[in-house]
């Protein structure tokens, strides 16, 4: 890009198709090539690149997700451009194609092994040239991103599609969209249709960032075995207010449906020589459990991990059932055990849990390998002197967060291997960054169970109840899905070990005959009573008759869901099992990944893109990430994460909450020494609450004031012009403006004007108005509040003078106090996680675990004016987006007033 003027063009998608798949989430932003992004937004107005369309289009066929993502966009300016495309997919996703089309020619993605892909992005990186990688974002996304240069009034058109296999948990398909556009698109258009031939229950979509205005733009069509979901926004109603040009599109789109359930057997496609079964019989009694919960109290789970260890599991040991079976376990380097056996679930018995459970600390190393063992031994031997039912499930489940003692990890596995003999499931939870998770993975899948991890953050409680939710209602045990020898071949897994409530199990195959017709299936388990049973005979699925106003866009389907299906057991044997069955199992995946055109972790997609002005060409390469990778990242993450003193700023005041400048909300945390920050856009005039303590009658509103007129830029800046103060137990009552400040108190008014130093000393109220600067007002008994005056040019041709609003002692309100500001006077409990680049280089984002909201926040800075009034010093924040959405309660609309000393 040497002397050219770089654009970038951020198409940035979401959480993809798992429906409503993603919408574009980015900006045309200005780059100096390698320079810092600044003044983006004003910039990127005179650059002539236009985004003509955005469409996404999402097609389910029984589960399956084939999502394409197209974007165009044309280079109007008389020079070239870079333009860059970034998305975010699900993690379980496979990419399947990416294409470019430039000038009437199209650049195809080659899907490659993935040492081969390999060696030509170290040949770009070696030459200076950027390659685009798939990179870990947030807990359940990939971001995806390529740049090309386009020539002087030229379109280009990214192609993006990728599959998936819809999991069902809790009863219901999720599908979550994580929507942050950060500006306004011409055609924007979301399509996705839901195919379910056993007929639609239920389908709902909502969104955190849906106002009223929005709601009947979200169009939805349910027939019996199809469902129609569109979003498609015109430019003025994408609008975050009428004076804004930025977009009020930020925060997840979800939708959750589920089909209808009739026929134990469950549901057979047969389509183009390909099968697929569905099994997830409705009505089933739940089977009782026998579970060891097994703790890790080692020294590293100090602090936050242990209080929310204790906490869920006061939740989950009460949501046991009076017929299961428990015990828990307690290990640092010694093992403890609760009670010598397992304990029947009355309500006596886990009150007593609760109580041990409580006085839980941390201390000592990781004995994980005895711990363990005691776990199984309690469980044989329960089994074995009858204790338990005979027909029950036995389970382990151990939550630790670090490495076991010893090292040797090895033997670990083969001790708790041999031990459990096979007879139980052992599902492992790694709590943080520092455990091994390749380690308990294989550690759970050689024990007939899953491994989980479980994020450091505000809701690692909530995380630990979901995944004991998963499993806590087993239905079936030992389920297998048995079809003719001389019918089927190349099935994926059909013996299961356990069915849990709410979930469905998963069969795919081949047919050796394709003019086969039909063929019998049956289904065999153990239930709570008496073994379940079923069986029934299969048929082709006509599709032409059960949708006969639709094109046939997806014949193929069953084939790609059978592939991507074999490719994930592959996957997962390549990693148990004898060497020799590891590598047959790794070469298989790899040649299915080829074959298929799926983007796995043995395999790379390589776009070759046109050539530059120097005559070289740089790949991009798209890789699919592991688990270890993903965990990996992280950590590189939280190493260069900025250590919380870094963030000190200069000014040693008080704790405090103000707003300043074009609205900037400003909430420091000294107990989290740290601080959050958002803005408020709304229009001239409008009067927001900013604090209310109806305890001790206190309200606090502010009024929004804009410039004189629109400057040329066409940013209308705005800010808060006055200010209505009441304190009604104390008759207090000021008016503070730009002009002046009226005190009404005891049938009294008096003025004060700014251009004057006064102080009023009363019984009630302490003010202290300092010339042309601020006015302090103490409350007696109370809140201290200060206003700044900030002093514009008067013959300035757009901007005028403002107030800033800042809070002092707090801690004096009472515990019902609210509004914009005072909702967070006594604190706000968030966790900041991966730590990302920005869109510029000095602003990182990062992912915020709040309220429990998950948002994309951006570090940046507010000024603090109270020092120095003039100038300000710098605050170091996270920016929450979209007028705060997802920090504050409810919406910013929900707190504007009729009047500047009104309620409502």
């Amino acid at each position: 890009m040497s002397g050219l003027l770089g654009v970038r063009l951020l198409l940035l998608w979401a959480s993809a198709c798992l429906m409503l798949p993603s919408l574009v989430q980015g900006a045309v932003v200005i780059s100096g090539g390698r320079e810092a992004l600044k003044g983006a937004e004003r910039v990127a107005r005179s650059v002539q690149v236009e985004v003509h369309s955005v469409k996404v289009d999402c097609t389910v066929t029984s589960r399956f997700a084939h999502t394409v993502m197209t974007s165009t966009a044309m280079n109007k300016a008389n020079t070239s451009q870079e333009v860059f495309f970034e998305m975010e997919l699900p993690k379980t996703a496979y990419i399947t194609n990416f294409s470019m089309e430039i000038e009437g020619q199209m650049y195809h993605g080659e899907v490659k092994e993935k040492e081969k892909a390999k060696k030509q992005y170290e040949k770009a990186v070696s030459t200076g040239q950027t390659a685009g990688l798939v990179k870990a974002s947030g807990r359940k996304m990939e971001k995806f991103s390529v740049s090309v240069n386009i020539a002087a009034e030229s379109n280009v058109t990214f192609i993006l599609t990728y599959e998936e296999l819809l999991q069902r948990k809790f009863g219901n398909y999720e599908i979550q969209t994580r929507v942050k556009p950060k500006q306004r698109v011409q055609d924007f258009q979301i399509v996705a249709n839901i195919y379910e031939p056993q007929g639609i229950s239920f389908v709902d979509a909502h969104a955190s960032f849906l106002s009223n205005d929005l709601l009947p733009l979200v169009e939805k069509t349910v027939t019996d075995k199809k469902a129609h979901i569109s979003f498609s926004p015109t430019m003025e109603q994408q609008r975050s207010c009428s004076d804004c040009d930025g977009t009020l599109i930020d925060g997840d789109f979800i939708i959750k449906y589920d089909v209808n359930r009739v026929h134990n057997i469950g549901d057979i496609q047969i389509v183009n020589g390909y099968f697929v079964h569905f099994f997830a019989p409705p009505d089933l009694p739940r089977v009782p459990k026998n579970v060891v919960f097994v703790i890790d109290r080692s020294g590293s789970m100090s602090g936050r991990k242990m209080a929310q260890t204790r906490e869920a599991m006061q939740a989950i040991l009460k949501e046991l059932h009076e017929d299961d079976h428990f015990a828990v376990i307690r290990f640092d380097s010694r093992v403890e055990t609760w009670r010598e056996t397992l304990t029947k679930a009355t309500a006596e018995n886990v009150a007593s849990a609760q109580e041990y459970v409580k006085d839980t600390d941390s201390r000592g190393s990781t004995n994980m390998n005895d711990a363990l063992l005691r776990g199984v031994e309690m469980l044989v031997n329960d089994r074995q002197e009858k204790r338990i039912p005979e027909r029950s499930i036995d389970m382990v489940i151990m939550l630790t967060d670090g490495m076991p003692d010893g090292g040797d990890l090895g033997m670990i596995q083969q001790n708790v291997r041999n031990a459990a003999g096979g007879n139980l499931s052992l599902f492992c939870l790694g709590f943080g960054n520092d455990v091994d998770y390749s380690f308990l993975d294989t550690l759970s899948k050689e024990s007939k169970g899953v491994a989980r991890r479980i994020y450091e953050g505000s809701d690692a409680t909530l995380q630990l109840q979901g995944f004991y939710e998963e499993v806590s209602s087993p239905l079936l045990l030992e389920v297998d899905l048995r079809y003719p020898d001389n019918a089927v071949d190349s099935l994926t897994t059909n013996h299961f070990n356990q069915l849990f409530n709410g979930s469905e199990i998963v069969v795919a195959g081949r047919l050796m005959d394709n003019d086969l017709n039909n063929f019998l299936v049956e289904v065999y388990g153990q239930g709570i009573e008496e073994d379940f049973k079923a069986q029934g005979q299969t048929s082709v699925t006509d599709w032409g008759v059960m949708y006969p106003d639709e094109e046939y866009i997806f014949g193929d389907f069953t084939e790609r869901l059978w592939a991507y299906l074999t490719i994930q057991q592959l996957l997962e044997k390549g990693k148990t099992g004898s060497t020799d069955e590891k590598e047959n199992a790794t070469a298989k995946a790899l040649d299915m990944s080829l074959q298929y055109h799926f983007v796995t972790p043995l395999t790379s997609m390589v776009v070759t893109k046109p050539e530059t002005e120097d005559g070289t060409d740089s790949p991009l390469i798209a890789d699919k990430l592991t688990e270890e990778q993903r965990q990996e990242a992280e950590r590189q993450s939280r190493r260069y994460m900025p250590h919380p003193t870094s963030y000190q700023h200069t000014y040693n005041a008080p704790p405090s909450y103000f707003v300043d400048g074009d609205p900037h909300f400003m909430i420091e945390l000294p107990d989290s020494n740290d601080a959050l920050c958002f803005n408020i856009n709304d229009k001239p005039g409008t009067i927001f609450n900013l604090v209310k303590d109806p305890k001790q009658g206190i309200l606090v509103n502010g009024e929004v004031i804009g410039d004189k007129m629109i400057p040329p830029d066409g940013k209308i800046n705005t800010y808060f012009g006055r200010f209505g103060i009441i304190h009604q137990a104390l008759g207090v009552r000021l008016m503070v403006s730009t002009q002046d400040v009226l005190v009404f108190q005891d049938g009294q008014l008096v003025r004060l004007q700014w251009s004057d130093s006064a102080s009023l000393k009363g019984p009630n109220v302490d003010i202290v108005l300092t010339k042309d600067r601020s006015l302090t007002v103490t409350l007696k008994d109370s809140v201290k509040f200060v206003v700044l005056l900030h002093k514009v040019w008067a013959k300035h041709p757009y901007h005028r003078d403002y107030l800033g609003f800042y809070t002092l002692d707090t801690h004096l309100l009472s515990s019902s106090v609210h509004g914009l500001l005072g909702q967070f006077y006594h604190g706000v409990e968030f966790e900041v996680t991966d730590l990302r680049p920005g869109e510029v280089p000095e602003k990182p984002d990062a992912t915020m675990f709040v309220k429990g909201q998950q948002l994309n926040v951006t570090r940046g800075w507010q000024r603090d004016f109270r020092r120095d009034v003039k100038n300000g010093d710098n605050v170091p924040c996270w920016f929450i987006h979209n007028n705060g959405t997802g920090l504050i309660d409810g919406e910013a609309s929900d707190y504007t007033v009729s009047g500047l000393f009104k309620t409502a």
